[in-house]
């Protein structure tokens, strides 16, 4: 083209061919390039699906050490970050064998143009690639770094959330925030190194392609004084250099794609190469007679570790009824885990000959509703359903649920209590309809009677599973007599085998423990009726009937022991569940308040919602906030001048091109034009440098300002919002969107800034060659106004409903993994493959239209950048003779990079509106309700507050909600310092709210609770919370060292410690292990049993030396013996303080100094034991339904 304005005798036609040409190749170029991106993205896509499906199928068979080295928190990131790492990688992978192929091709033609002087910037672009390996060398050992610190914030995030309400309790929620922020800020460290090395690569190579012409320019100037630098010369070549220019600013994205990737890859591996259990652990037979066979078998947990079950030999007969008993650690959950084949064999044989049924000590429900959870996948049988419902006690609680069995049942099964959860676990076994069931302590969290009852109509020789082969492990003792068989475990070891009778009279351990447990109970049921009471009023009715039944010593028989055993195993009352269905009954009520609202009766976890419309400018300022406005200025204003600069460069260019030649064929001022020429080259190499840094910079004080602001105002959010928001979703916030602000949204800042300037330079350019093109510009600019309206539209919803549809992956990953034993004890590992699969498939129909959107884009975009190049192309034929060649090499040069540009640009900013979605998505975290200040200091409490313990309740209500109904109505209580008081009432009576209401996890709607004189009010929650001691129902323990679980804020000597564990009884096994305090306290505690997870929570209790102690149905875990313990230690160490005990085992009741009795959140009844059963009244119909009075 730059040839034909130059021959004055060329025709017209040819200028117009040439211009047509050009538009042809350019659209032909723009359709096969957007096939090759859509191919490429289709295959990104389904390796993120492979990977995210490999990832969840490992899951479901890792063994127990593969499951420590790979935390939730760790999972997660490899199905959201690294999976996503190899769809990035995608759209680059070619450039490994094109980029070369490319800059091999414009070598080739600019040597053809300029000779041997382009050796000269071939050898700056050699000199390029030390600097890019040292950069991705170090690229790669900042990624390795920074993902293992993200694995570690995202899995304590993922235990806090686990333990939000034991946090919010005890007043650890700015322990923990320290401990996330402190991960944070070295991930941050790591990460700001990272931007910086992106900066300087950038950097480095924006100055690539006018390094390489600035040295070819000046080496074929300098060399002869013939070469001169002709419009045709200088704008070919910069048209080549920018054919360069696109290899070389993709090389190195690319590498860091491949590092990234390859980062990924190796994480991957890792975790997919950990050890999976062994499925010969048990065999599956149907040669062996019995159900069950174990030949001196030796399991331990991990493969190195010490044996935890020893020489293990029994054998179960079909149909028999097996008990496991023992104390707390001694093994039980073990043998039950080794019939499983969930533990290490080390020696000997399991057999197992039939289909395997598993109730888990602690109950896994699903978010599903109850009757999907009931069913399990399979079809549903009206007749054995109802049987099976009646059957698990579970009749009462469908027509208490505001949907009966269709109820939606919340994350880990927040609606239900405790009781109910277990029992509809009980009932999926039996509805699943197996041959052998394996029952891990099924019974401890039900009532007494409603265990009985179970027993009686399941479990039992009249049971509906009376034909089935069960191994019940259990800590009940009533039940016993009616068992074929029982194993009695000691320190991992089966001591006794025989039936009841048989132990008895063998006189060994069993004997031992059945002894001491019935004289303990004696005992305790001599000091209930010789209790000191308020008056001197003479002793209440007897427990056992109208007088006790003899004494300990003058019970010799084995039915005599069995008899005192049955009445006081039944007062083991266990209001577990009524204790429990209080805050149940309120969270059911706050279901059919958002029932009505959704017009979905059964529905608490609410579908999330996406944000619709534009992204409002709040997020934007708030982002421009978090990186700073003066911040923001200097980026701006960077981005600007080095456009301006590179727009000079060209401008100067063509001026030089234009300079007239000489006689002798030289160009006079050659010097001093390449020296203008070189310096401002400079200028525009020092504004990118200061643009990259200030975005890197500012990028990384966005990404501190807002994870800090959303995990701070999150750990002050209600118990409200964890109640009813799904974990996933929080955590997808903590993984996902803090990685788009981290990473992908400073990238498509520096895009969007640097394609916008090009542009707006591209059109001051073009314009200036041609003043003409300034009428094409309005109608152009009008069709790419709409085109990229339309398309922005589209592609931010579509980014915000993928964002939405990859929260249920993650929830339903979470629920997998802490429901994979029951899973593959049922063997529906295939079932749940496909669940997740189907969301994964979900999310994909979201995203798929994503890039295809981007396709779609990119076409139209290209042709209207092509017609820039065709007006442009087609002017300067109109104005031939009247514009000099290099005005035109201009004007061609620029809009032909237009193309590319302006797909950019719009892309770029479509990134942007779609990963700042991510700031939208963590502002709406960041800006949820919160709960009243942590710290008042104009009302802070006395450090020796309280003094005594005195809790008043003064016409004190309450809801759980604003649109909830009251669940306190305006009681009156007055608890006197140093009391033990037990709470007690029917389903939904309000204890579980009374002690909520303690430690203000809800707020007094009106009247109030002073402690000591103080109104908790007026207090700020870490003064009241710090001061309150509870052992929670269910016992939290988090990853750490032993330590670090009793005492966060090192605010303890090592002594006081060792003593706290004496007194909870686990001193002995402390000291047993290597590391002591210092033991690594595996992800949730599982390395613990239960029991022992509850006696840790006994020892913080003992530390805190609080002088108001909440018991929440505290002993549910344990064995008798340990429960003895408990409450001796109880009584001796909490003497002098105010003790308020959930009744969960009515003789623990008997003993406190007055008893409340509630009902439908009102008080009916509150006095001495002994009087309450002397009135006839609730407490004493309580009484006669657990059979303790007759």
């Amino acid at each position: 083209m730059i040839q034909f304005t130059t021959d004055e005798h060329a025709p017209v036609w040819k200028g117009y061919v040439l211009a047509a040409l050009m538009f042809v190749s350019a659209v032909f170029l723009s359709i096969v390039q957007q096939q090759y991106f859509n191919i490429c993205f289709t295959v990104g896509m389904r390796m993120r699906s492979a990977i995210v499906a490999a990832v969840y199928r490992k899951a479901l068979v890792m063994s127990n050490a593969a499951r420590k080295q790979s935390t939730v928190g760790e999972v997660v990131n490899l199905m959201s970050v690294d999976a996503q790492r190899f769809m990035d990688l995608m759209p680059f992978i070619n450039i490994i064998w094109s980029g070369p192929f490319q800059i091999i091709l414009a070598m080739y033609f600019l040597y053809t143009t300029m000779g041997a002087s382009i050796f000269a910037g071939f050898g700056v672009m050699i000199l390029l690639f030390p600097i890019n390996g040292i950069i991705a060398s170090k690229a790669h050992k900042y990624q390795v770094e920074q993902m293992k610190l993200k694995d570690e914030r995202i899995k304590i995030m993922n235990e806090v959330l686990n333990g939000i309400k034991v946090l919010k309790m005890y007043a650890w929620e700015l322990s923990f925030r320290e401990k996330i922020n402190s991960i944070r800020k070295r991930e941050v460290r790591v990460l700001r190194n990272t931007l910086y090395l992106n900066a300087a690569a950038s950097f480095t190579w924006t100055c690539a392609p006018f390094l390489v012409s600035l040295t070819t320019f000046a080496v074929y100037v300098l060399s002869s004084p013939n070469h001169v630098l002709t419009a045709e010369k200088a704008f070919v070549s910069i048209s080549l250099f920018n054919i360069l220019q696109f290899p070389l600013l993709a090389v190195p994205i690319m590498i860091a794609a491949v590092v990234q990737a390859s980062v990924s890859l190796n994480r991957i591996q890792k975790y997919l190469n950990g050890d999976e259990l062994d499925p010969t652990n048990v065999e599956h037979s149907s040669e062996i007679e019995a159900a069950i066979s174990v030949d001196n078998a030796t399991f331990s947990w991990e493969k190195d570790e010490e044996p935890t079950l020893q020489n293990i030999s029994f054998t179960v007969p079909k149909g028999s009824l097996v008990a496991v008993v023992g104390q707390v650690g001694c093994g039980k959950s073990s043998l039950i885990n080794c019939l499983l084949g969930n533990m290490e064999k080390i020696d000997g044989q399991v057999f197992v000959n039939g289909s395997v049924a598993y109730v888990a000590q602690q109950a896994w429900i699903q978010n599903l509703t109850v009757s999907n959870n009931i069913l399990f996948g399979k079809a549903l049988e009206e007749d054995q359903y109802r049987d099976v419902v009646k059957a698990c006690e579970l009749k009462e609680d469908f027509e208490m649920l505001p949907a009966g069995d269709q109820t939606e049942i919340g994350e880990k099964g927040i609606n239900l209590s405790g009781g109910q959860k277990q029992r509809v676990s009980i009932a999926r076994a039996v509805y699943q309809d197996k041959q052998i069931y394996l029952l891990d302590d099924p019974l401890s969290a039900v009532d007494a009677h409603v265990g009985k009852n179970i027993f009686e109509n399941v479990f039992g020789p009249q049971g509906c599973l009376k034909s089935k082969t069960r191994i019940l492990v259990t800590h009940g003792v009533s039940f016993l007599h009616q068992v074929d068989k029982i194993v009695v475990m000691t320190n991992g070891r089966i001591s006794e085998v025989g039936t009841y009778d048989e132990l008895l009279k063998k006189d060994g351990d069993f004997a031992e423990f059945i002894r001491n447990f019935v004289e303990n109970g004696e005992n305790e049921v001599f000091d209930e009726e010789t209790n000191d009471s308020m008056t001197s009023s003479p002793p209440a009715t007897p427990l056992n009937g109208d007088s006790v039944k003899g004494s300990v010593s003058s019970m010799s028989g084995p039915q005599q022991q069995r008899n005192r055993l049955i009445s006081h195993q039944q007062s083991r009352i266990s209001e577990s569940e009524r204790s429990r269905k209080n805050s149940v009954l309120q969270k059911q009520q706050s279901i059919e308040k958002e029932s009505q609202q959704y017009q979905e009766k059964d529905k608490l976890i609410t579908t999330e919602a996406a944000e619709v419309g534009n992204i409002k400018l709040s997020v934007l300022f708030s982002y421009m906030k978090a990186v700073g406005y003066f911040t923001c200025i200097i980026i701006v204003l960077a981005y600007m001048l080095s456009n301006a600069a590179s727009v000079s460069t060209s401008i100067w260019l063509s001026a030089w091109s234009n300079d007239p030649i000489n006689e002798d064929g030289s160009q006079n001022k050659t010097s001093y034009r390449l020296t203008v020429y070189g310096l401002l080259g400079l200028t525009q190499s020092i504004f990118v440098l200061v643009s990259s840094f200030a975005l890197s910079f500012g990028s990384v004080l966005a990404s501190v300002h807002l994870h800090s602001r959303m995990l701070s105002n999150l750990l002050k959010a209600p118990m409200s919002f964890f109640d009813t928001t799904p974990l996933g979703r929080i955590i997808n916030r903590f993984s996902k969107d803090i990685y788009l602000i981290d990473e992908v949204v400073p990238q498509s800042l520096s895009s969007f800034f640097q394609t916008f300037f090009m542009v707006i330079s591209t059109f001051v350019v073009v314009t200036y060659s041609t003043p003409i093109f300034a009428a094409v510009i309005v109608p152009v600019l009008i069709l790419y106004w709409f085109v990229q309206r339309f398309y922005v539209r589209t592609s931010r919803q579509l980014k915000r409903l993928e964002s939405i549809s990859r929260s249920p992956i993650y929830s339903h990953f979470s629920e997998t993994l802490s429901g994979a034993t029951t899973i593959r004890a049922y063997g529906l590992q295939t079932a749940f493959i496909k669940q997740n699969e189907i969301k994964v498939d979900t999310n994909q129909t979201a995203y798929y239209p994503n890039f295809v959107s981007n396709r779609w884009l990119s076409v139209r975009l290209q042709i209207v950048g092509n017609l820039i190049v065709l007006f442009a192309a087609i002017f300067a034929v109109v104005e031939k003779g009247t514009i000099n060649a290099g005005i035109v090499g201009l004007s061609i040069s620029y809009a032909s990079q237009v193309t590319q540009i302006l797909t950019w640009i719009v892309r770029s900013a479509s990134e942007i509106e779609t990963n700042i979605v991510a700031v939208e998505r963590v502002e709406e975290y960041a800006n949820v309700k919160q709960e009243a200040p942590l710290e008042v200091e104009d009302s802070k409490p006395d450090d020796s507050w309280p003094h005594s313990g005195e809790i008043n309740f003064l016409n004190y209500s309450t809801r759980y909600r604003d649109e909830l109904d009251l669940v306190i109505h305006g009681i009156n209580v007055d608890i006197k310092g140093g009391e033990k008081v037990g709470v007690v009432g029917r389903t939904g009576a309000g204890k579980s709210s009374l002690t909520l209401s303690l430690f203000r996890i809800i707020e007094a709607v009106e009247g109030m609770i002073t402690i000591d004189g103080v109104d908790i009010r007026k207090i700020g929650l870490h003064s009241l919370r710090s001061k309150l001691s509870i052992i929670p129902q269910d016992p939290v323990l988090f990853c750490g060292t032993l330590r670090m679980n009793l005492d966060p804020f090192e605010a303890y000597s090592d002594d006081e410690i060792w003593n706290a564990l004496e007194y909870s009884h686990l001193k002995q096994y402390v000291s047993s292990l290597a590391k002591q305090l210092d033991h690594d306290v595996a992800e949730g505690g599982e390395n613990l049993s239960v029991g022992q997870r509850q006696l840790v929570c006994l020892a913080r209790a003992l530390l805190q030396k609080s002088k108001i102690l909440i018991l929440d149905e505290a002993t549910a875990a344990v064995d008798l013996e340990t429960d003895d313990l408990i409450q001796t230690t109880i009584r001796d160490k909490f003497a002098d303080c105010t003790v308020f005990t959930i009744a969960h085992r009515l003789n623990t009741v008997m003993d406190s100094t007055r008893v409340l009795v509630l009902e439908a959140g009102k008080v009916v009844e509150y006095d001495s034991p002994d009087k309450l059963l002397k009135k006839k009244g609730l407490f004493h119909s309580m009484a006669e339904d657990a059979g303790l009075v007759t």
